[in-house]
């Protein structure tokens, strides 16, 4: 395999002594996935017995793109399928001469696995991220405390390679942010890969790189991770951040805001503001509206919240919840409030809690896990395309639980708080 100069660089940082994790991307086309697989590739015969994992928020992605890089490889190394035993099903590939093995790991965030449990009691020497930027940082924190494995007898240091194209997440405020402002934590690495730094790429692949939309060109092919992504977006991602940090933001009356999970993996999510103060974030998963009544009662009585101060998502078995507590109910398609250009009451919301975002007006108190989740689903919320009416939308769930593998369930239940304010005003509110 010809390395390039970026690739040999990567390597040279992962096999130092001083960093413990290598963010490797900044654009299409770059060699980072190669890079994985030939690193992981080369410990397995160079350090016998070890055990390294090649990890993708998807595993079927996993198998259906990084494995076939990691074959390629294999042959360029003159690797055969008899050197290796590979069970496709379980993801365990070990090599006959070393005892070396690759596990391929599905990272994906569950709502019903928050912690990462299916790690479990995992010991590996090392591993191999691609796509980081489809994982949470929890994720790769949980992967991180998992490399233990025969370390001490082959002298090496803990070792994450986590390859992306750029992205706004927690790798532009982790890596890229702090690399850039000089100030990047000194166990972590981050090198920019562009097409251009690739001289064994197809000639016809820059061509169709430039024939992208604008922001797809800014990320793919000039590794811009301060690209434009205002058109479309409601929320500013710089904004989005800054609510987890917006404690000036004053307190006000108490109310508590519900979106009731519809289907097997959704989350019912209980928010209690006190004004635009999100001072918790209660998460329950297969819950009956029973136990999730006497959850939110709980709530309200400690904190001395009005019924009328409660709102609940009604569509599906939200309207069971509803009727149990006697509360305010939030219907997604009904009518917006005031005689507003808008498609309906979600859409109105959603607009007016954007504003008060972008303005720095929303505080919200939330762990790791749930900021990372929250900012994703912010992130990827869009205006869609006015109707015949020329009426205000934003994108469907269905389509986001596509985009990123779920609902959306915490950005639902924090919009929802902008209804007491639409009903108390009653003003028209524009965006």
């Amino acid at each position: 395999m010809r390395l390039t100069i970026k690739q040999t660089k990567a390597l040279d940082i992962l096999e130092n002594s001083k960093h413990n994790t290598l963010l490797f991307g900044g654009g299409a086309g770059g060699g980072k996935s190669a890079l994985g697989c030939y690193w992981i590739l080369k410990n397995c015969f160079k350090y016998p017995g070890t055990r390294w994992l090649i990890g993708r928020s998807k595993l079927h992605t996993l198998k259906s793109t990084t494995l076939n890089t990691l074959f390629e490889i294999m042959k360029m190394q003159g690797i055969t399928s008899n050197d290796y035993y590979f069970n496709r099903t379980s993801g365990f590939m070990t090599f006959h001469s070393t005892g070396s093995q690759i596990v391929l790991k599905d990272l994906f965030y569950y709502p019903s696995d928050p912690n990462f449990d299916k790690l479990g009691s995992m010991e590996i020497t090392g591993a191999f991220v691609d796509e980081a930027s489809e994982c949470t940082q929890k994720a790769i924190m949980i992967l991180s405390s998992r490399i233990r494995f025969q370390l001490d007898l082959h002298n090496l240091v803990p070792k994450v390679l986590l390859t992306c194209n750029p992205t706004k997440n927690w790798l532009y405020n982790e890596f890229y942010k702090p690399w850039k402002d000089g100030n990047i934590l000194n166990h972590r690495y981050f090198l920019q890969s562009l097409v251009t730094d690739n001289p064994h790429i197809s000639k016809h692949y820059i061509g169709q790189l430039q024939r992208l939309d604008n922001v797809s060109r800014q990320r793919l092919l000039e590794g811009m991770w301060e690209y434009d992504d205002t058109l479309g977006k409601l929320f500013e991602y710089d904004k989005i951040n800054d609510i987890f940090s917006n404690s000036f933001v004053p307190k006000g009356d108490l109310h508590i805001s519900v979106d009731v999970a519809r289907y097997g993996n959704d989350r019912s999510v209980v928010c209690l503001w006190n004004g635009f103060r999100c001072e918790s974030i209660l998460q329950y998963t297969k819950t009956s509206i029973t136990e999730l009544a006497t959850y939110v009662l709980e709530i309200a009585n400690k904190n001395k919240v009005g019924r009328s101060n409660i709102i609940v998502d009604e569509d599906g078995v939200g309207g069971g919840l509803v009727d149990v507590l006697r509360c305010k109910g939030f219907v997604n398609n009904s009518r917006p409030i005031g005689k507003e250009n808008y498609a309906n009451l979600k859409a109105q919301c959603y607009y007016m809690f954007a504003d008060k975002v972008n303005n720095g007006e929303i505080y919200v108190n939330a762990v790791m896990e749930d900021r990372d989740a929250l900012a994703q689903e912010l992130e990827i919320v869009q205006v869609r395309k006015l109707d015949s009416e020329q009426k205000l939308n934003v994108m469907e769930k269905s389509k986001i639980k596509d985009l990123i593998g779920r609902s959306p369930d915490i950005a639902d239940a924090l919009m929802m708080r902008m209804y007491f304010e639409l009903a108390k005003s009653k003003v028209v509110y524009f965006g």
